[in-house]
């Protein structure tokens, strides 16, 4: 078994809070019907969440990744990712806190327009 899935596999038991309920949510297709995996080994990289389907990364930020370094370190693991065909989502953990349903549709609109509470359709009142 290799170093990076020993990690992945360490990082699921030792979920944090924030992780733990936004699984919650995206576990057993209840987002949209998506599937979606945790801690999920991508080369040598580990996203907290990936939908292979809509080729998609959501990973979440604790206070900690406002500083620079960490953000040059988000910055590669984006590109390298973006050179895999993968997107990838940000959130801060206090947004799970205030604003689960704002994460959760942000992340079904990324996945899937379609299905977001903001498909794309006519405006209310708008003149075509």
């Amino acid at each position: 078994m290799t170093r990076v899935i020993q990690q992945a596999r360490r990082l699921r038991k030792a979920s944090t809070p924030h992780e733990k309920r936004l699984w919650w949510q995206l576990r057993d297709r209840k987002l949209g019907g998506l599937k979606f995996r945790r801690q999920v080994p991508i080369g040598d990289r580990i996203v907290d969440f990936f939908c292979a389907e809509a080729h998609l990364a959501i990973e979440l930020d604790g206070s900690g990744h406002t500083r620079h370094f960490t953000e040059v370190s988000d910055l590669d693991r984006a590109m390298d990712l973006h050179e895999k065909g993968i997107r990838i989502i940000r959130f801060y953990n206090r947004h799970v806190d205030e604003n689960l349903e704002g994460v959760l549709n942000a992340i079904l609109y990324a996945a899937d327009p379609e299905k977001s509470l903001w498909a794309s359709g006519p405006i209310p009142g708008e003149l075509r």
